[in-house]
């Protein structure tokens, strides 16, 4: 799961709504708030999608209408990275955003897409069997039996429509898709067409080239893990054709905790229950991934940092469960008693062996922030032995 804005039950029998839906209010707003110029195709303008993103810092707006809205936050990080990319897709650039799983790339690509083209589903998922037709075109085989090459038997892809919109096209986890595949994006992102040669001259002299032109307004963001470096890595003239934009951990204690609050509050609502984890052992849960992601605990002390990627996501997950447990299965235990069960599943997904470093987690920061004397952590010290 990666990091998702606040979410809202839906009315219409989806678990998740798509930006452009769960945001519509905010973006018609924002249409008619901001007056100023946009790119060509743009829904909004460059500073009206950087307040979509990063919202109005709880300052009440007013349109020329007289319509007023605090426009909410729905990435948690750097206005800066989000300006960047904003100017990127407005110069009608690749956008790549790479960093560690779970850092919101996903979730900033959806909302810029949503904001720009109002539309963030053109999207190809990367993975090792995408293949290139996914990035460029398929067929309607009965069609194309039946009638022969023709538009109609051309089955678009999720980029190729964009081309043809002057939208936005998403492609995840690009560096998962095999060299060749990537490949076919080096051309297109350069030449900002698409031949399909089986239409070449069927329409006479005159007629259709075979050859898909982008519309102003067309780009492209990719997303890429930096765990997945070595996988299929990218060839430097694809790279040439991006602007590469690093999505890095929430450096915030509060703000980080705070997004856990919301998006687990979120959850336990869709479930039809209400969150009820207390505040206190939220920040103990966010304050433990932060330590095992840096490697250094708050107070200073070294941290012996597990394989697994300890992701602002993974914390939500973990908030979560623990909010489902006490909403269905409370039995008047203290919630706190089922963190240690919760971190050991997240952090032993990918290494047997880091369990003896949380082991050492608990053995080291936990053990002296409970000598201290803070209550919470003496309670987590005295459930080390449920870690097994």
């Amino acid at each position: 799961m990666k990091q998702q804005p606040t979410e809202q039950p839906s009315t219409d029998g989806r678990q998740m709504e798509l930006p452009e839906d769960r945001f519509a209010q905010e973006l018609a707003f924002l249409a008619a708030y901001d007056e100023g110029p946009r790119p060509p195709g743009w829904r909004l303008t460059p500073r009206a999608v950087v307040v979509f993103v990063c919202g109005s810092d709880g300052e009440e707006l007013c349109d020329p209408a007289g319509r007023r809205l605090v426009v909410t936050r729905k990435f948690v990080g750097d206005r800066q990275l989000v300006e960047r990319c904003v100017v990127t897709l407005a110069g009608e650039r690749g956008l790549l955003l790479v960093g560690e799983p779970g850092t919101a790339k996903s979730m900033l690509s959806e909302l810029l897409a949503a904001a720009v083209c109002g539309t963030s589903a053109l999207t190809v998922q990367g993975t090792a069997g995408t293949t290139e037709d996914q990035l460029r075109y398929g067929w309607n085989y009965a069609m194309l039996l039946a009638k022969g090459p023709s538009r109609e038997a051309l089955v678009p892809s999720p980029v190729l429509t964009a081309m043809a919109r002057g939208a936005v096209a998403r492609v995840e986890e690009v560096t998962r898709c095999l060299p060749e595949v990537q490949d076919s994006l080096v051309s297109l992102l350069s030449e900002r067409r698409i031949s399909v040669p089986e239409l070449a001259g069927l329409a006479g002299p005159d007629g259709d080239d075979g050859t898909v032109h982008a519309v102003p307004g067309f780009t492209l963001i990719a997303t890429a893990n930096l765990r997945d470096r070595g996988v299929s890595e990218m060839s430097a003239a694809l790279k040439r054709r991006f602007n590469f934009e690093t999505v890095g951990p929430i450096g915030d204690l509060a703000a980080e905790t705070e997004l856990v609050r919301r998006q687990a509050t979120a959850a336990l609502t869709r479930s039809g229950a209400a969150f009820s984890v207390d505040d206190t052992v939220l920040e103990a849960l966010v304050t433990a991934f932060r330590d095992l992601r840096s490697g250094r605990s708050a107070e200073g002390w070294e941290v012996e940092r597990p394989s697994t990627v300890m992701s602002t996501a993974e914390a939500v997950q973990v908030a979560t469960s623990m909010g489902i447990g006490a909403a269905y299965l409370g039995d008047g235990r203290d919630v706190v008693r089922t963190l240690p069960g919760h971190l050991l599943g997240t952090v032993r997904k990918d290494d047997p062996a880091d369990h003896a470093r949380l082991l050492g987690y608990w053995d080291g920061p936990v053990r002296r922030r409970a000598e201290s004397g803070a209550g919470l952590w003496r309670t987590l010290w005295e459930l080390r032995d449920d870690l097994g």
